[in-house]
């Protein structure tokens, strides 16, 4: 609930700190946000980038609610043991901040989608969900948070410094090459793009240190109305036709089996 990490959070305009007054999120300058009846606080500033769609969001919960990546959840809440406060750029549904918060621990969802965060903010009793976007200065006060996860989202290395306290930890998801194979090229799907490892150093490189590295990969045996959700919860369900992915999904083999691959990084920031 919001109440649980009120006081780690800041106002997004003028960085003091917010308190919960009725339907909304106010601080002592001001500034209102509104709580919707779901029970996020929407603290975007100004329009921001492409957001998860209720169809996307949809797919992405059928899917992880089924336990198809346990694996990677279970990963990340060995790495997350310990801490107070877990954090989530890009939470999505909350899935695997809610599977990461151990006895006492609360978490902070940050999504650019509200419609992700309507069950990001049902995902766990300790679970505050914030509309944020990760280019702007997030609404999380100074040294606030032990771990930080990024799972397949964008990254904002100064901010993600700030956030975390002396000593915490960044962990970063990405792809790995051979992930959701073969439906990427069975279906024409968007591929692991070869210089992400490159690019993740260059976008966390200046202000963080690369502490670590595992990689996480596991067969899955899916059906075909799985098989669409895995695809239309990712980056493809913004450049594949319904139509045309639903015929190509009806060719594979039912069940077909699928790779998945993931990278698990681990990053300090730089004193």
């Amino acid at each position: 609930m919001l109440a649980d990490v009120i006081d780690l959070l800041v106002c997004p305009l003028c960085t003091a700190k917010i308190h919960l007054e009725g339907g909304s999120v106010r601080c002592g300058s001001g500034h209102s946000f509104d709580v919707a009846r779901q029970g996020y606080v929407n603290m975007l500033t100004r329009p921001a980038g492409t957001a998860d769609t209720p169809g996307m969001v949809a797919a992405r919960a059928r899917f992880l609610d089924a336990g198809h990546y346990a694996p990677l959840a279970r990963r990340l809440t060995r790495l997350c043991a310990g801490a107070e406060v877990v954090a989530d750029a890009g939470a999505g549904t909350g899935h695997y901040l809610a599977a990461a918060l151990g006895d006492g621990a609360v978490g902070i969802a940050l999504d650019v989608s509200k419609h992700a965060l309507r069950r990001a903010a049902r995902a766990h009793p300790r679970v505050g969900a914030v509309v944020a976007d990760v280019w702007r200065p997030l609404p999380v006060g100074d040294a606030r948070v032990d771990v930080l996860l990024n799972v397949f989202a964008p990254r904002n290395a100064p901010e993600f410094a700030r956030v975390l306290r002396p000593g915490g930890t960044l962990v970063v998801v990405t792809p790995g090459p051979g992930h959701l194979r073969p439906l990427v090229e069975r279906l024409g799907l968007l591929s692991v793009d070869e210089d992400k490892e490159r690019r993740l150093e260059e976008s966390l490189g200046g202000a963080f240190t690369r502490e670590g590295e595992e990689t996480e990969e596991f067969t899955l045996s899916l059906g075909h109305e799985e098989a669409g959700a895995v695809v239309g919860m990712g980056p493809s369900a913004w450049h594949t036709r319904p139509e045309e992915l639903a015929a190509r999904i009806g060719d594979l083999p039912d069940p077909v089996e699928v790779t998945a691959s993931f990278r698990v990084s681990r990053w300090t920031a730089r004193t």
